[in-house]
């Protein structure tokens, strides 16, 4: 869509633009209670909602418990690694983790010797706020430029306005 020009400003003086700052200001801060609120229902729902379910989680755990057991003690009598039941299948499944130490330096170290790099993941990202620090000159050399411009901007004072009711 596009944007449309306005002919003349909807502000006409400097009063107005300060009127119209705390009509924002008071915008802002009925968005902030709005969303408190929000955010205070939504709490009291999770709150509510685990009290609910931690009896089930519980109930889930130790059935769970109970059905390992029993499927480890009669493992001779699955057909293959695992057994169709009418409300579900139970069995046994190879899983294969890989274990590594805590301080990996020196496993990165021989894997990169080895010729494994594959094995090893980095990142690399131009850091912005960094390279904006230097000279435009050099900014320029390594393929980047500095974007000008005059952009407006406005803050309200933070300070609560009197509800005047």
């Amino acid at each position: 869509m596009a944007r449309k020009r306005m002919e003349e400003p909807a502000l006409e003086n400097w009063e107005e633009v300060d009127s119209t700052l705390k009509k924002i200001r008071e915008a802002e801060l009925e968005v902030s209670r709005i969303s408190a609120d929000m955010e205070k229902c939504i709490l009291d729902i999770k709150e509510n909602t685990e009290k609910q379910i931690v009896p089930y989680k519980n109930e889930i755990k130790k059935l769970e418990l109970q059905i390992k057991e029993f499927v480890s003690l009669n493992k001779d009598e699955l057909k293959g690694k695992s057994r169709e039941m009418t409300f579900g299948t139970v069995g046994f499944r190879m899983s294969t983790k890989l274990v590594l130490p805590k301080v990996v330096d020196k496993m990165i170290k021989q894997l990169k010797k080895l010729g494994m790099g594959d094995c090893v993941t980095v990142k690399e990202s131009v850091n912005k706020d960094i390279l904006k620090t230097y000279d435009e000159k050099t900014i320029l050399m390594v393929g980047a430029r500095l974007k000008k411009e005059d952009t407006f901007w406005y803050e309200t004072k933070q300070e609560e306005i009197a509800d005047p009711s």
